[in-house]
């Protein structure tokens, strides 16, 4: 991921982009990417959502629609000096707590809704 960040940091650098990296411009960036890939599976049907049944079209675009998350997420947690590895390992402690096995297997229902 380090490799990443700092090719994300260069590249905005190099196009002086950084002052437009604010973390709410991210934020904004990154949810309407999050919009792009939504719009992929919108009228999909569940299993038409399946990696078998997806076109390759649709599959090159879902792709490309993550990668594009995913940086925007890396060059977020930079701007905010956020270590996502031990953020996200953190967060599945918390959810490992929040959903045990014994309540959660097999359980759609939210844990607060219980």
């Amino acid at each position: 991921m380090k490799e990443i960040k700092d090719k994300l940091r260069a590249f905005a650098e190099e196009r002086d982009w950084d002052k437009f990296h604010t973390p709410k411009n991210l934020v904004m960036a990154l949810s309407g990417e999050v919009g792009e890939l939504t719009e992929i599976f919108q009228w999909l049907t569940p299993d038409e959502s399946k990696i078998e049944n997806l076109s390759s079209k649709q599959f090159s675009n879902i792709k490309e629609e993550i990668a594009d998350i995913y940086l925007y997420l890396i060059r977020l947690a930079d701007k905010l000096d956020i270590d996502l590895e031990q953020s996200a390992l953190h967060k599945i402690k918390i959810n490992s707590e929040k959903y045990p096995v014994e309540l959660s297997r097999g359980n759609a229902v939210k844990y607060n809704k219980r």
